[in-house]
């Protein structure tokens, strides 16, 4: 039975990162990369042809067929997922009034809904030493205005991800929830308004996604359910658990300019 580990959302960002790292620090014999854009799959498949096999597996995780896919393959080719990263998702920088239902649908269907059927997905097929990541947010642990809908998902993401934990801990199947601050990756090319003002424009700290998945994999590998870079997320996480949420909120929305 041939091991193999899944990354999503693996075209760009952190997912990309995961996907270039992972034969560093997990043993498989093929990686599946999975994302819509199915140039960029092609490309890192070159770019990594040399370290691992890589499997590009073009697909929009926004639909919902997508697992019943993916469980097919895995099922085909008999393999043992050895990891499991989840690293596909978005945000939009706007008030709720301003993003259209459909793109908050979507939202929820890619950072939530595709997250936890990966998951499902993949257990039945781990073994003791299964592991998975799955990324939520620094704004997991807090209500965000004019981001609502992405904290919110990363809520539901750091919740999900520390009861998987607890659950399969004695299976020795460990799940681990990334919760980065601010990181220098294409989200904020979708997250962004278009034309106009930006409504969320002062950010305090941006990481560098090599070093947040340079921190997941130490943590990941040590069975930790939460993984945090830099100082100023991790004081972030103790002060909003310490403040109260309408005073965080009160603070978030003075550091952007806007008046509450």
């Amino acid at each position: 039975m041939k091991r193999i580990a899944i990354v999503t959302g693996a075209s760009s960002g952190m997912g990309r990162q995961f996907a270039v790292t992972a034969a560093d620090h997990v043993s498989f014999d093929e990686l599946w990369v999975i994302a819509r854009r199915a140039d960029r799959l092609e490309e890192l498949a070159a770019e990594l042809k040399d370290k691992t096999k890589v499997v590009p597996v073009p697909m929009d995780l926004e639909d919902s067929s997508f697992a019943q896919s993916i469980e097919e393959r895995i099922c085909a080719e008999q393999a043992e997922v050895a990891l499991l990263v989840n690293a596909a998702g978005f945000g939009k920088f706007l008030a709720v009034a301003d993003v259209p239902r459909e793109t908050a649908d979507r939202m929820l269907a890619l950072n939530c809904r595709a997250m936890m059927d990966m998951c499902y997905t993949c257990l039945p097929h781990m073994a003791a030493d299964g592991r998975i990541l799955n990324i939520a947010s620094v704004a997991g642990f807090q209500p965000v205005p004019y981001i609502c809908e992405y904290a919110a998902s990363k809520a539901f993401v750091l919740s999900f991800s520390r009861g998987l934990w607890k659950e399969l801990r004695p299976k020795g199947i460990t799940v681990t929830a990334l919760c980065p601050y601010w990181t220098r990756t294409e989200f904020f090319d979708v997250a962004r308004k278009k034309d106009g003002e930006q409504i969320v424009s002062y950010f305090n700290a941006m990481y560098e996604p090599a070093d947040v998945v340079a921190r997941a994999w130490r943590d990941l590998l040590k069975g930790r359910d939460i993984s945090t870079f830099g100082f100023i997320a991790r004081a972030q996480i103790v002060l909003v658990k310490l403040l109260p949420h309408r005073l965080v909120m009160k603070i978030w929305c003075s550091q952007q300019g806007i008046r509450s």
